[in-house]
């Protein structure tokens, strides 16, 4: 892989290596082979550093993910008063509050990562301080509402930028009450605010969600010694339910490999038939996995080794074998399951025999940036055929994609790693701007993508 590159690289840390690559050639790739690693998940990291503030005692996470997004968090927590060191192998020590955070002095600023913002809402939604969040123009842009309903009914008060609450967002924490709130749409994040929320809040807070989404939250509740009541709705949904009050314990946290960054390498390997990857140590959480199913359904094979648990959650080494691709129908219950995969599942879709749909995916439209309309029209500059439907997209393929200049909206990290492997397909050199949005989740992704790209 050709990187333009504008001084010598210094050693890589933390991010600064796609700082030199605002402008990024990538040429085609003649074969896919490899074993590899991804970065801790970004979910359940962001999850447990929030966690273990809120706790009393030492929590220790091991194999963080250290990016820009987690490390707003960090940010955040040590403005509230929590004590977090970060030791030469990645560890993270965090340790708890006991759940008496200091009103800060000063805005809570949360970079372009809307978890931190929605997720710290609900946990200061029951301090008795006034907060203001505020974020980069990225998470500028980008809705607060869906949280800020529940937590006002629940007796916060919560004023943001519009109709929409837009950051930045002032909260007047206190006085919660529990509630019943049913979600008008599948979103851990909301999920996750209103029971953060209701640990603080005045008797019951029950979530209802018609379509079960990512269940980190309640799986690290549990860990972190809070009491859930799951229960099971006759209409495949769920209602988790927690009791106000509860103080959290201390617990160890291993991370497993992000399966939302290990998509991108699998989606690769099912470019051609094939071209091969293993993931080893990544998280196979059945409420995050639904990638794994649509590539088999499209022909990939899929093979899963070295099942186990840690931590809590499922993980295994995950290989993909390229073949064959078929175009297939997504949506419904699964869109949850696979929300933050679907550009890299469009990308792939090019490459695979009739049409490829995409629907019911309504809230790509208010991810870091309009994820429908963006990854339609940079895939269309390389010669996809792709229209563009109002909760999704209709992909038609086979067809050979052509390198071209292609551009990643500032802070969208899955648009830019969602075009970097869609180049390894195209016939010439692709050259990717503002590359350097893969740092939010993935600060390496260059260079692990070219340990199993062999060069044309």
């Amino acid at each position: 892989m050709r990187y333009a590159q504008k001084s010598p690289l210094p050693p890589f840390t933390r991010g600064n290596y796609l700082h030199h690559f605002m402008k990024l050639p990538i040429s085609p790739a003649s074969n896919i082979k490899g074993t590899l690693t991804v970065p801790g998940d970004k979910s359940i990291s962001h999850r447990a550093a929030i966690f273990g503030a809120l706790a009393s005692g030492e929590t220790k996470i091991t194999n963080f993910l250290h990016a820009a997004d987690t490390d707003s968090t960090l940010k955040v927590l040590r403005q509230l008063g929590a004590t977090i060191t970060e030791q030469a192998d990645g560890t993270v020590s965090v340790q708890g509050c006991a759940g008496q955070f200091n009103a800060p002095q000063e805005a809570l600023f949360c970079g372009n990562s809307g978890t931190s913002m929605r997720l710290m809402l609900g946990v200061l939604a029951g301090y008795e301080f006034k907060s203001t969040f505020s974020g980069d123009e990225s998470l500028s842009r980008r809705p607060m509402d869906r949280v800020s309903v529940p937590l006002t009914e629940m007796g916060a008060q919560i004023s943001g930028q519009g109709e929409r609450c837009l950051p930045p967002v002032t909260l007047q924490g206190g006085n919660l009450r529990g509630v019943c709130y049913a979600l008008p749409v599948a979103s851990a994040q909301v999920k996750s605010a209103i029971l953060l929320a209701g640990l603080r809040a005045e008797g019951q807070t029950a979530v209802i969600e018609k379509t079960p989404s990512r269940d980190h939250t309640e799986q690290m509740l549990q860990g972190f010694g809070a009491t859930l009541d799951i229960k099971v709705l006759f209409d495949g949904g769920r209602e988790i339910i927690i009791n106000g009050g509860q103080q959290l314990r201390a617990a160890d946290v291993n991370v497993p490999g992000d399966i939302s960054s290990a998509a991108f390498f699998f989606a690769a390997a099912a470019l051609r038939p094939g071209w091969q990857v293993t993931v080893q140590n990544v998280g196979i959480n059945p409420t995050r996995s639904g990638i794994l199913e649509v590539l088999e359904e499209m022909g990939a094979k899929v093979l899963l080794d070295n099942q186990r648990q840690s931590g809590g959650e499922q993980v295994a080494d995950v290989t993909v074998i390229g073949a064959p691709l078929r175009g297939v129908e997504i949506g419904g219950s699964l869109i949850p399951r696979l929300i933050d995969e679907l550009p890299v599942l469009a990308a792939l879709a090019t490459q695979a025999e009739g049409e490829t749909v995409i629907r019911d995916a309504h809230e790509l439209r208010v991810k870091e940036s309009d994820r429908i309309e963006i990854i339609s029209r940079e895939l269309r500059k390389m010669g996809a055929d792709i229209e563009e439907r109002e909760d999704g997209m209709i992909v038609r393929g086979p067809l050979q994609l052509k390198g071209a200049e292609v551009t990643s909206p500032p802070g969208d990290h899955r648009i830019a790693m969602t075009l970097a492997v869609a180049a390894l397909a195209a016939d010439g050199d692709t050259i990717l701007q503002n590359a350097e949005a893969i740092q939010s989740s993935f600060p390496n992704f260059m260079e692990v993508l070219d340990s199993v790209a062999k060069r044309k």
